[in-house]
């Protein structure tokens, strides 16, 4: 019978008359036939199921094998022994291999067919011992999905005790080889349904016996944190996670993490590789473990770990986003790895470019699952871009396209914030390497934030992008000097010729620091600003007194201190009253220094006293709502009943006080009495009683103060011209703020005004925006909206006859004289002795904005553009005649906001080009995303404003003459830098490819990756780093005043 079958299957006869025939065969196995002829028969059948040449042969085998395995069981049980299938299992068939997968399936029929027999004891003892031999030998998924099925169907076969210990621990090594290289689904598929046999078999045993598991899971954690590099355990491992009982969790997280037998580098691989599960298209459960070890490393405050993958893998998990099967998944450990990532934005800037097109994609395809997605990837976003407040050119695009999904509240997103933050900081953050890439295109140098240094980035930005004072800086000859200043030139002439990306000041910062200001804290940038500028310039004074052949010449430019306005510490003043001449002036007076006038009039007696002093910047307090309309004063030299010639009859009542030492440790704030009193109208003030001139009674008013009715429904937006007017407007000087006045020797009511006498060429506005609840004694931040005109006019009162007073409080005349002697030599003639007004209009250069909700942390950065002295003019308003500004209105005395129609201001000035510097990072911007900037991020306040003055023609460089070499760029470096800066370059380009270099191990370093110059304020802890902008906490942070 089995020559016969051999030929028939072998034959050329039709599959129609082979199946009769066939059947007649399978047939005739219920006939009694002879021993011989059975195992020939097992012979013939086993050879067509192992070795047949088409399904068609392979087919018959199994089925005459079956019909006679079935009614000749002694006879096959005979055939099918212990040698037969060991010497299937160790040496194959003829031909055939012994791991092909046809032998396995022949194994399993012939089990199935002996089950009932006594000898399949024999091969169950046996199997179990070869199946661990196979899964040593980290079989191909096919062969082992097939062993699966064998050891599923016959338990009896996986190995008892021990072996079965070993047998898991190895089958996770052979899952952990799996590959898969085909792009086929259908191949895909395949491999996917083999992974999930051989898991499931897994978690059989698991349950069968539990000894198992732990075991099996020490093995998975040896795989994936292997760090021999020629070996990359497959993503299949994600199929064992969801046969993990999840209330291991907690146990075998704090294992891991407090095991000091696992070194850091073995942790941060097994981190991203099973971040890297996230791909495996089946896995369920693989989100929450990786959520339970990133929990786990924050609690034993192994934080280095916890960065390194971060930034690692937070794209890889972003991208995961575009595949519905494991977008969930991916979704939720983006959230924990974004929102617990909160000392640095690093993390969270890397996937920002990529949030748009995503968010675009799954708004079209209009899917409810793409909208619920969206929903939550919308407050994630909002959540990061609370917290990462500084950075509006990158965020804009983002909100345009979530504008249409609903906003997190505050108090939602701080719940969501304070719920995730890790509880502290890793200390050892500061030694990491920074990675720069090339220069941005917008041309510009950052400047890398060297912890909490971003007031100091910021402010220097601004004073580079000063293009007059910075082509002054670098025009300077000083070879062979270590000044301030030479740090100062050495840092612009990198941040103008350096390739970097981002420069590190750390010499000019070291240079500069205030000795009051905390190293590693965040500081106020006005304070700064103020500080640096008193240094150059009594640096540069002190050595024009050294290098003079006569040193008593500069005795009146000497005697020092910094002045300071009476008061709420209304201006910065520089260290002196400088000198006349330009010629003797230093650098910091001819770029920034002007000159304010205050005159105080005794409301009792009528007389008055002056006082001149030199300012770099104007500190303008907020004022209050009803003043915003319109602020209605009359000051005593150009009201009407002020211009009396009686006006100027003077008697000097007592001698020359001194002046008070501005202290710039102490920074300008809005103090809680000076709100209260600004409500009424009322500055209060310390009057400086040092000349008084008498004015007669007939001739005398009591002027109001501030005060205005505010029109029903207004609710208009202040802008700096408002606050310049409230600056500049008449004070009523009462109550706790009255006025000393000599000549009544007693406290009386006074009334103060102040004028600008001479305008700087570069004008510093600060915003008092930090005021101080003396209920709560708390600093607050004023987050009111400023409108910021791109042309200020800055009222200007001049005097002919008067000159020689707008110097100084001390005059050259002759203080023995009184009453008609001084009034002679003051007397006016005519129009020629009245204070006329010239309205000087500048341009707004830069504005340094604050990034934040309290004065206790925050974020600086700052827009500006590139202003020279040779900007075309173009009138805004015409100035009244000489004659006139005598009588003319109090809207004529003060800056407003320019009259220009809208196209002039579109076609001239909006379309300057802006930068925004926010650190290390330098992009394009516009002056509409500087006017817009606290409307769409509530937070970002404007506080230091740069404004420069329009179609300068008596500045520095008019006389200087050089400078139409400065016309069309900066001067040509002294060899001593250009030096530097080529010695630098070159060594950039050695960092680059000793960087490239590193990458490639850093994967299998133990070593800190993290970045702390890459971007804001990553260490310490502080203003800009946890509190980003978020004003709150994060890391247990030590509050920092930003002043």
């Amino acid at each position: 019978m089995d020559k016969i079958l051999e030929g028939l299957v072998s034959s050329s006869h039709p599959l129609p008359l082979k199946r009769v025939i066939i059947r007649k065969v399978v047939e005739s196995a219920e006939h009694g036939v002879d021993e011989a002829q059975c195992e020939a028969m097992f012979d013939l059948t086993t050879r067509l199921i192992l070795e047949g040449q088409d399904p068609f042969q392979r087919q018959v085998g199994h089925q005459v094998l079956e019909a006679y395995a079935r009614y000749h069981r002694p006879e096959f049980e005979s055939f099918f022994n212990k040698t037969f299938v060991l010497g299937l299992l160790q040496q194959g068939y003829h031909s055939l291999d012994r791991k092909d997968v046809a032998i396995l399936d022949y194994i399993h029929n012939g089990l199935k067919l002996i089950i009932s027999c006594p000898s399949v004891l024999d091969l169950f003892s046996l199997l179990q011992v070869e199946v661990l031999r196979m899964v040593c030998e980290r079989p191909e998924p096919q062969l082992c999905a097939r062993l699966s099925d064998l050891l599923t169907d016959f338990v009896q076969c996986i190995p008892k005790g021990k072996l079965s210990i070993t047998f898991c621990q190895q089958l996770v090594r052979t899952i952990g080889h799996f590959q898969c290289t085909s792009t086929q689904e259908k191949e895909l598929r395949e491999y996917v349904a083999q992974v999930t046999k051989v898991s499931n078999l897994l978690q059989s045993i698991w349950k069968a016996e539990p000894a198992t598991l732990l075991p099996s899971l020490q093995e998975v954690f040896a795989s994936i944190s292997s760090t021999d590099a020629s070996f990359e355990p497959s993503v299949t491992l994600a199929s064992l996670v969801q046969h993990i009982p999840l209330q291991m969790i907690t146990v075998l997280i704090k294992s891991l993490t407090t095991d000091p037998n696992v070194k850091d580098a073995s942790m941060t691989q097994a981190l991203c590789r099973m971040i890297d599960w996230l791909s495996w298209p089946l896995a369920q459960h693989v989100d929450i473990w990786v959520i339970a070890l990133l929990k786990g490393l924050a609690a034993v405050q192994k934080f280095t770990i916890l960065i390194d993958v971060t930034l690692l893998k937070i794209e890889l998990v972003f991208n995961r986003l575009w595949f519905p099967l494991v977008r969930p998944g991916a979704l939720a450990v983006l959230s924990h790895m974004l929102l617990s990532f909160q000392h640095s934005p690093e993390a969270f800037h890397l996937i920002v470019p990529h949030v748009v097109s995503l968010v675009h994609s799954f708004k079209n395809d209009g899917l409810p699952s793409s909208t619920t997605f969206l929903v939550q990837l919308t407050e994630l976003v909002h959540c990061m871009m609370y917290h990462y407040s500084g950075f509006p050119d990158l965020y804009e695009p983002i909100l345009e396209a979530v504008k249409d999904f609903p906003k997190p509240g505050e108090e939602k997103i701080k719940l969501i914030l304070s719920q995730s933050a890790w509880t502290s900081q890793s200390n050892s953050l500061a030694s990491c390497l920074s990675r720069l890439s090339g220069k941005s295109e917008t041309g510009k140098t950052g400047l890398i934030n060297l912890g909490n240094t971003c007031y100091m980035n910021s402010v220097i930005q601004a004073l580079f992008m000063a293009t007059d004072f910075r082509r002054h800086v670098l025009s300077l000859n000083l070879n062979g000097c270590n000044s301030l200043m030479k740090k100062l030139q050495h840092l612009f002439a990198f941040l103008a010729h350096t390739q970097r990306e981002a420069y590190a000041p750390r010499i000019f910062f070291e240079a500069s620091r205030p000795p009051w200001f905390t190293p590693r804290s965040q500081q106020d940038c006005s304070e700064y600003l103020r500080f640096l500028l008193d240094r150059l310039h009594e640096e540069e004074k002190n050595l024009k007194v050294q290098s003079s052949d006569k040193p008593s010449e500069s005795l009146d430019c000497s005697e020092t201190s910094l002045q300071e306005v009476a008061g709420a510490g209304k201006a910065a003043l520089l260290t002196e009253v400088p000198c006349t001449s330009d010629g003797e002036k230093t650098l910091i007076e001819k770029m920034f220094g002007g000159k304010l006038r205050t005159h105080i009039c005794c409301l009792n007696c009528r007389s008055t006293s002056q006082k001149v002093e030199a300012f770099t910047d104007l500190s303008l307090a907020f004022c209050p709502s009803s003043s915003i309309e319109s602020l209605s004063f009359q000051d005593p030299i150009s009201s009407p009943n002020a211009q009396d010639e009686d006006v100027m009859q003077a008697s000097v009542s007592g001698p020359l006080e001194e002046s008070e030492v501005y202290n710039s440790a102490i920074a300008a704030f809005v103090s809680d009495s000076v709100e209260n009193e600004k409500s009424t109208g009322i500055l209060p003030d310390e009057p400086h009683c040092t000349e008084n001139t008498s004015v007669p009674t007939e001739s005398s008013k009591i002027l109001v103060n501030k005060v205005v009715p505010q029109k029903p429904g207004s609710e208009t937006t202040p802008s700096v011209t408002d606050l310049l007017n409230y600056f500049l407007a008449p004070e009523i000087l009462t109550g706790d703020n009255q006025y000393y006045c000599e000549n009544c020797a007693s406290l009386q009511n006074a009334e103060k005004t102040m004028q600008i006498t001479e305008e700087p060429e570069y004008l510093i506005l600060t915003l008092l925006r930090f005021s101080y609840d003396q209920k709560c004694h708390v600093r607050r931040k004023i987050l009111d909206n400023v409108s910021l005109p791109l042309i200020l006019e800055l009222p200007v009162k001049r005097t002919n006859s008067l000159s020689s007073l707008s110097e100084s409080w001390s005059i050259n005349v002759d203080f023995t004289d009184i009453n008609e002697n001084l009034a002679k030599k003051l007397k006016s003639s005519g129009t020629e002795d009245a204070f006329c007004t010239k309205l000087v209009s500048y341009l707004l250069n830069s504005v340094v904005v604050h990034s934040g909700i309290s004065s206790e942390s925050g974020h600086y950065y700052s827009y500006a553009r590139n202003i020279t002295g040779t900007e075309p003019s173009y009138q805004l308003c015409h100035h009244q005649p000489e004659t006139l500004a005598v009588a003319s209105s109090q809207s004529h005395l003060l800056g407003r906001e320019s009259p220009v129609t809208e196209q002039d201001l579109e076609n001239k000035e909006l379309s300057k080009e802006w930068f925004l510097f926010n650190d290390s990072r330098v992009t394009f911007t516009s002056f509409q995303s500087v006017q817009k900037i606290t409307s769409r991020f509530p937070k970002d306040t404007a506080y230091v404003l740069l404004y420069k003055k329009q179609n300068s023609t008596n500045g520095l460089s008019s006389n200087n003459t050089t400078s139409g070499l400065w016309i069309n760029g900066d001067p040509p470096l002294q060899k001593e830098l250009m030096d530097a800066i080529t010695k630098d370059n070159k060594l950039y380009l050695q960092e680059q490819e000793l960087n490239a270099r590193a990458r490639a191990l850093q994967a299998a370093s133990a070593s800190c990756s993290f970045r702390p110059n890459g971007f804001d304020d990553n260490d310490p802890p502080g203003s800009c780093g946890p509190s980003g902008g978020g004003g709150g906490g994060g890391f247990n942070t030590v509050g920092r005043l930003v002043f």
